[in-house]
């Protein structure tokens, strides 16, 4: 692993192992996000004088700290500041953070490098500990009142920080807003970049040829030197004497001249020759403080990757000491504090405080996950029987099983150490990884339950139409709590429909419409009223310890008899527990529905796990406004299992005025808007897939040569032929690489030759400006079910 990928993991400088730990800060809020927290003496009162970092006022507050009980005061002598000077983006000094109920706020050493926002419990830490780090790229940046400010990167890490005074924490907040727009800048030129190789350090024995050759050519320099100093004495000599003859006034004139630049070439040449002997002092003066920098990076690059190596054996003899064990269910609290979310590696006394509680599963469990292999059990029946009999099944008559999940080894550590820090669509992941389905059929699932939209056709109260439309939006999220296995990326081009018309009245259609960043384009239409579009840029890192997924794009939906149009972007998913522990998946962030039509808002809260919470695990909470602010209806549930919604009644508050109805009074007036359909016989052998998720690569006959069904490694992966289907999916990506590095060269042709080119262009989507959100986006432009009908497929590129 490179060393610059290490720092983008553990922050900048001599950061320590903080990818295991990562440090998180336990809200003070009741039902935030985050873990544990950190804790630990670091009382007192800070030094040294407050150094602006950038210039800005006091902001607005935005109310106090609510607390389950009193939080404990901070210490005396407040959280000065001590800034870097300099750049705005560029900041270290004393903060205050939020650990836990019992100690309260601490007070940490943070520094801000690099887009980059770490922290230690003294400066003298700096130099070998770093208790935990997080990127600003990502992260959101919220003041709190007039010292208090948050740093959340979406539920995987909080920092609740509080400041000295109001200008220190506006100095803060100035310099980490500065740095987080360099950050994203940082991030979209880095997408921009292609499948770029990072670039290794440059090892001890490089770096000392390097300067053993520096010296030698200032030697050769400074030899240069001499002999000029001594020809051109020479020179001058001779022209002096040149001078004494009696020559024609007009050579005079010309030999003093000559020697007057002759002057002039040596003072160059002699500054230029103590230029470079200054830089080679320069050099030779900091190569060792290079040199012991250097090590110490390896060195801790070396300890990471045996820390990581050590404890993922260590999971992986666990799980086989422990294998008859039970697990308990998925929904209940036991399960849920398994993983718990931002935990600090801080406190000695807590040391194994995260550590995963539940490891095991059933042994007739079919997606087990162990250290270094994911598997499952065998089928009764055999991978040709079943598909044989797959391959039978007509178009009315869905399958309702596949293969089960094989048992294969894979050596999870070797693929992992080269992963941290990088883009997850940009590392090539074996199938072990993934499940049988692609990035669109995924996509497509959110249409497992469009009864929902059906019904919002139906209301005439856009209000209530409202509701149903939320209750849609979470439910696209119910797949997810066990599917924790990656999807296939689709290959640029490729497509999936789906044609449901004479089912359930509708027909769908998702086509990849760019490599890097990946982007799926989908089209849905229903003979119920209603369509369905969306553009769904995914965005994804590995940190080690958790991997984030943040899906970019608007989704719209529009109902046809009404003309509401309402549009809505999806919130952050993480998976936690990558390296070591029992895999688990939460969501978090907030999603604003909003009819462009009438106004009318609805705002859900995916509320993120917290250690400290009581409250049930995945919770949704919602409100639906008209457009005056008003509250209409309140939505509450789970993403995982179901979403009610009741009216809200203004009632007589204790001073006269009007109060909104509390949710535990009117649980018989709620009204149940949607609940997630049980899970297939035996689905924790089938990847844990739905009733709909089973059906989608079921072979059928007419679709597009580009369909996703037609995938050859995904085949051969859903029959268990998991080595062929690396080989094939190895052979697919480079064959993508080709395409795309011709395009490349016939871009650059036409640049050249001044020539118009055509880039690449989706087939059936037209990039245009959305009306609505005025954005940028795939809108769906026909023909393709014309085509199909037709089996008329001549335009499609020959991707498989």
């Amino acid at each position: 692993m490179a060393a610059t990928e290490l720092r983008g993991v553990v922050g900048p400088g001599p950061a320590a192992i903080a990818a295991l730990g990562g440090g998180g800060a336990g809200p003070p809020v009741v039902g935030g996000g985050g873990g544990r927290g950190d804790a630990g003496p670091g009382s007192g009162a800070a030094s040294g004088t407050v150094v602006a970092a950038a210039a800005g006022g006091p902001g607005p507050g935005a109310g106090g700290v609510a607390a389950a009980g009193p939080a404990p005061a901070p210490p005396t002598g407040g959280s000065g500041g001590s800034g870097a000077g300099g750049s705005g983006s560029a900041r270290e000094g004393w903060l205050f953070k939020w650990t836990n109920y019992i100690k309260g706020y601490q007070r940490r050493w943070f520094v801000l490098s690099n887009g980059l926002l770490s922290y230690y419990r003294s400066k003298a830490e700096m130099r070998h500990t770093c208790r935990g780090t997080i990127n600003l790229a990502t992260a959101n940046i919220t003041v709190e009142d007039s010292c208090n400010f948050i740093i959340s990167n979406g539920g995987a890490q909080t920092y609740h920080l509080k400041a000295s005074s109001e200008v220190e924490r506006q100095r803060w907040v100035t310099a980490l807003e500065l740095a987080k727009a360099k950050a994203v800048k940082m991030l979209a030129e880095s997408d921009e970049s292609g499948d770029e190789e990072s670039v290794s350090q440059t090892d001890k024995t490089e770096l000392q040829n390097t300067l053993r050759t520096l010296s030698s050519k200032v030697e050769d320099l400074s030899t240069c030197n001499d002999l000029i100093a001594k020809h051109g004495t020479a020179l001058q000599r001779s022209l002096s004497e040149l001078e004494s003859l009696k020559l024609p006034a007009e050579s005079n004139e010309k030999i003093k001249q000559v020697n007057e630049r002759a002057t002039l070439f040596r003072i160059t040449s002699n500054a230029m020759i103590n230029a470079c002997r200054d830089f080679l002092m320069l050099a030779q003066t900091h190569s060792k403080k290079w040199q012991k920098s250097l090590q110490y990076e390896r060195d801790q690059r070396i300890r990471l990757e045996e820390t990581l190596e050590q404890l993922a054996k260590q999971h992986n003899h666990l799980e086989r000491a422990f294998r008859g064990a039970t697990v308990l269910p998925a929904n209940t609290p036991g399960n849920c504090c398994s993983g718990k979310g931002d935990m600090s590696d801080e406190d000695d006394e807590n040391e194994f405080f995260d550590a995963p509680e539940i490891i095991t599963m059933p042994e007739n469990l079919g997606h087990k996950r162990t250290g270094s292999n994911i598997s499952g059990a065998s089928s009764d029946i055999s991978l040709d029987e079943q598909y044989k009999h797959q391959l039978e099944e007509t178009k009315k008559e869905k399958r309702t099983r596949i293969p089960y999940k094989p048992n294969y080894s894979l050596n999870l550590w070797s693929i992992m150490k080269n992963c941290i820090g990088k883009e997850l669509s940009k590392i090539p992941m074996p199938v072990n990884f993934n499940e049988p389905l692609s990035m669109l059929q995924r996509l497509t699932e959110d249409l497992e339950y469009h009864e929902l939209l059906d019904r919002a056709a139906k209301c005439e109260n856009s209000l209530e139409q409202l509701c149903y439309v939320a209750a849609f939006t979470v439910s696209s999220y119910s797949t997810t709590v066990f599917r924790t296995s990656k999807p296939f990326n689709p290959l640029l081009g490729e497509t999936f429909e789906l044609d449901r018309l004479e089912e359930n009245g509708y027909r769908s259609l998702c086509e990849q419409v760019s490599h890097h960043p990946p982007a799926a384009a989908h089209h849905a239409e229903s003979k119920n009223g209603w369509t369905l579009r969306q553009e769904i840029k995914i965005t994804s890192k590995f940190r080690g310890k958790y991997l984030s997924i943040m899906p970019l794009g608007t989704i719209h939906c529009i109902f046809h008899a009404t003309g509401h149009h309402y549009t809505w972007k999806k919130v952050t998913t993480t998976v936690h527990n990558i390296i070591v522990g029992k895999l688990w998946i939460d969501q978090s962030g907030e999603i604003d529905i909003v009819n462009h039509k009438t106004g009318d808002k609805c705002n859900l809260k995916f509320v993120p796990y917290s250690y400290f919470s009581r409250d049930v695990a995945r919770k949704v909470t919602g409100e639906v406004t008209d457009p005056s602010g008003k509250v209409h209806f309140a939505l509450l549930g789970t993403w995982d299992e179901k979403m009610e919604c009741f009216k809200v009644q203004p009632v007589i508050g204790e001073n006269g005025g009007d109060a909104r109805q509390r949710g535990h009074e009117a649980e018989e007036s709620r009204v149940m808007l949607w609940k997630r359909n049980p899970l297939p016989k035996n689905a924790e052998n089938m990847y844990y897939f739905s009733e709909l998720a089973l059906t989608l690569n079921a072979w059928e006959s007419g679709t597009a040569p580009t369909d996703s069904r037609l995938r050859p490694d995904q085949r051969l992966m859903e029959n268990g032929r998991w080595d062929e289907a690396n080989a094939e999916k190895q052979r697919l990506e480079e064959k993508q690489r080709l395409s795309r590095k011709k395009r490349e060269a016939e871009a650059m042709k036409a640049t050249e030759d001044g020539t118009p080119y055509d880039p690449y262009k989706a087939l059936w989507f037209e990039r245009k400006k959305d009306p609505v959100t005025k954005e940028l986006t795939h809108i769906y432009r026909g023909e393709y079910w014309e085509c199909k009908e037709k089996q008329d497929w001549s335009s499609c590129p020959d991707i498989f």
